[in-house]
């Protein structure tokens, strides 16, 4: 596993012109030992998600809005785990996705309802896992902005839109990782442990969706994740290929919000969007 050295023990001695914040160790096991992250005390506002990249990335720590949500949970009652991570490199993507492919797709997209009837025997059997289709290929065409540009301007619209509220439950954090994509493995994060419990396995994922879809992790809440798409699938076979993917990541996208169908979710919410969205129940 290579990682990079931790800058947040010793994030005076880099000069950082940060603003009011703290360092964040806590674990569900207590505090780790080293900080995780740093984590601001007030709520995120236009203009610093790229602000804070351009003041940590030098020194290789990353930027990502912390959702505290409606119940105002600071990240120290989220049950982070740094200690069950594994390292996202070990992982193959599209080995995690067909493991989480077969189980779920035979249950809810089997079309039986997970077991199906022999008329002729009187008996029953489950129902198959429709083919998993493979990776989708990466669109043809790049994306009209860069990347890192479309992460700041949804983190800017995203604490506009908290900020039109009470003000409160979105705050900016930076997080010692390689690339965006690894961020939630870095904090130990927890998230999706009904589905997975070991985050790096889906970080694998976020990495190839980085290559391919120019994705950026930019906001993490309890259980939930909002990344920015850079490039788009543009048409709709592009969706519906990439709609298996997430089906696969985050079966709850699919199964617990009408019309409960693929294609469905495939042009409502990934035909030309620039950010998709996650939640875990």
């Amino acid at each position: 596993m290579a990682t990079l050295p931790n800058p947040l023990p010793s994030l005076a001695s880099h000069g950082l012109d940060l603003p009011s914040g703290s360092l964040v160790d806590t674990t569900i096991d207590g505090p780790w030992h080293e900080p995780l992250f740093w984590y601001a005390n007030a709520a995120a506002a236009p203009g610093g998600f790229a602000a804070l990249r351009a003041i940590g990335r030098p020194v290789g720590l990353l930027p990502v809005l912390i959702d505290e949500g409606p119940r105002q949970e600071p990240p120290g009652a989220w049950d982070l785990d740094p200690g069950r991570v594994s390292y996202p490199g070990d992982h193959d993507a599209e080995e995690v996705l067909l493991g989480f492919w077969e189980p779920y797709a035979a249950d809810e997209l089997g079309g039986t309802g997970g077991e199906s009837e022999d008329p002729s025997s009187g008996s029953t059997a489950s129902a198959e896992a429709p083919e998993w289709p493979g990776l989708a290929p990466s669109p043809a065409a790049a994306g009209p902005d860069d990347p890192d540009r479309l992460a700041a301007d949804l983190a800017d619209m995203l604490s506009s839109l908290h900020l039109d509220g009470d003000g409160t439950g979105l705050r900016p954090a930076l997080v010692p990782a390689r690339r965006s994509a690894d961020i939630p493995a870095a904090i130990g994060w927890t998230g999706p442990v009904n589905h997975e419990d070991d985050v790096a396995r889906l970080c694998a994922v976020l990495r190839s969706w980085e290559d391919r879809y120019d994705i950026r992790v930019v906001a993490l809440g309890f259980d939930t994740l909002t990344v920015s798409v850079g490039r788009p699938p543009t048409t709709l076979p592009q969706a519906r290929a990439l709609a298996a993917e997430h089906y696969a990541f985050c079966p709850d996208n699919i199964d617990q919000n009408p019309p409960y169908d693929l294609d469905a979710y495939a042009e409502k919410h990934l035909l030309n969007s620039e950010s998709w969205s996650f939640w875990w129940d």
